[in-house]
């Protein structure tokens, strides 16, 4: 039998005994340490580069105004901080919570999406606690991605569809979101051996990052589309209090048949200001939920019972912070469209999210005029292919700024000449 191959260098090595070092200072030093295939597998998180460039910028002096960020700029609504601050002080809420989330915050959030989207889901079976959407995503791709199974995921969209399909040893199909379509997937226009090798299909409405919108119509489509092929649709429903103009989201629950082949996750981040808290749950088919709870008690042990009860006031208390959000968001979006107008841009108002999907001036990369930005004007915004191949020739614009600073932003812009046709004007 031959004998088994050895690594042509230690993975550890002792350093010392020093001379004139005390022996409770000898250290252990890395020679090398080796990552896993995976973690090579995975570009960096782009929003921690991003925030690096920020920070760097920061640090020479630059007052940094940036719109590149999805963190409401609200406080969280004060019941909801008030409720927190009271159930920290009871010792009971100080151990472990039950896996799932407690049954108080799973019958709130049934209670919840059956007073929104008059649906009704059961709290035993239908609903798990998360700790933020994020970690939902990802694990409810790692409950049914296996080495390769394909993804199908948007492009452009949220980075951790792709990277977690990948982790999971997975294989990401992009399904491109064009501005001619609305930013609606053409299901169509999948092949056929793509939806043959897919268990699963991932969609985000109101879209991230293209503020796109989706009726019950396309989510009919949708439900159809899945139990052809045999999908688990994951609808990642982060926005649907933050529309406009009359425009009212969707549950794909709304659809008759959806439980069959559907799971929704739903975050306190974005509607209740509370993207810091790390709260939210998912519903649906009881398989996907129970499976998704499975995958979280082997990795976390939930979320803190003080949270949770935050989260109860959030989803069963006062409401009025959100028109007074959305108007807020409404007046930025207005501001943004008159200024970017006058920059150059065609740009027509958004009906939810607040997030502004932009062309890149013609003939300059995504990641091009991200750099100028912030080198010219001291403005951080992501270039649209840290969302996937589709956005190169785009980037996003949050609305998560005041009014002054955001017009600040536009008048910098303009001062150094950051304009829709710059390429242009350079030429002649």
């Amino acid at each position: 039998m031959d004998a088994p191959a050895r690594r042509s260098e230690p993975l550890y090595e002792v350093v010392g005994p020093a001379v004139g070092v005390p022996a409770s200072e000898q250290t252990i030093g890395v020679l090398a340490m080796e990552v896993s295939k995976r973690m090579k597998s995975i570009p960096p998180y782009i929003f921690a580069e991003i925030d690096k460039k920020r920070q760097a910028a920061v640090a020479r002096g630059v007052d940094v105004i940036n719109l590149g960020i999805g963190d409401p700029d609200q406080p969280t609504p004060k019941h909801i901080v008030d409720a927190m601050h009271k159930a920290i002080d009871n010792p009971a809420n100080h151990k472990y919570p039950p896996f799932g989330g407690t049954p108080e915050f799973k019958a709130a959030a049934a209670k919840y999406i059956k007073n929104r989207f008059g649906v009704t889901v059961d709290p035993a079976t239908e609903v798990t606690s998360l700790i933020g959407s994020k970690e939902g995503l990802h694990n409810t791709i790692m409950a049914f991605i296996d080495s390769g199974d394909v993804n199908i995921i948007p492009d452009p969209a949220y980075p951790v569809y792709k990277t977690s399909t990948i982790l999971a040893g997975g294989e990401p199909y992009f399904m491109p979101l064009k501005a001619e379509n609305g930013f609606l997937p053409d299901l169509d226009a999948i092949p056929a051996d793509v939806c043959k090798r897919a268990k699963l299909i991932m969609l985000n409405y109101p879209n991230n990052p293209t503020a796109g919108i989706a009726d019950l119509e396309f989510f009919k489509k949708l439900v159809a589309f899945a139990k052809k092929h045999d999908l688990l649709v994951c609808h990642d429903l982060s926005y649907p209090e933050m529309t406009y103009e009359g425009y009212v989201a969707p549950s794909i629950f709304q659809v008759e048949g959806a439980k069959d082949v559907a799971i929704e996750l739903h975050t306190l981040s974005k509607s209740f200001n509370m993207t810091g808290w790390r709260i939210g749950f998912a519903i649906g088919n009881p398989v996907a939920v129970k499976a998704l709870g499975s995958i979280k008690s082997n990795c976390d042990t939930d979320i803190f019972r003080a949270i949770q009860i935050a989260g109860i006031a959030a989803l069963e208390g006062p409401m009025d912070h959100i028109e007074a959000c959305n108007k807020l968001y409404i007046e930025r979006r207005d501001l943004a469209v008159k200024e970017l107008t006058k920059l150059g841009w065609n740009v027509k108002p958004i009906k939810a999210t607040f997030y502004m999907w932009l062309p890149t001036p013609e003939g300059m990369t995504s990641a091009e005029f991200a750099e100028i930005m912030l080198d010219k004007a001291g403005i951080v915004v992501p270039p649209g292919t840290a969302y996937g191949p589709q956005g190169e020739g785009w980037f996003r614009m949050g609305l998560c700024a005041d009014k002054d600073r955001m017009k600040e932003a536009f008048d910098r812009m303009a001062k150094h000449e950051i304009t829709f046709d710059m390429k242009k004007k350079a030429k002649v």
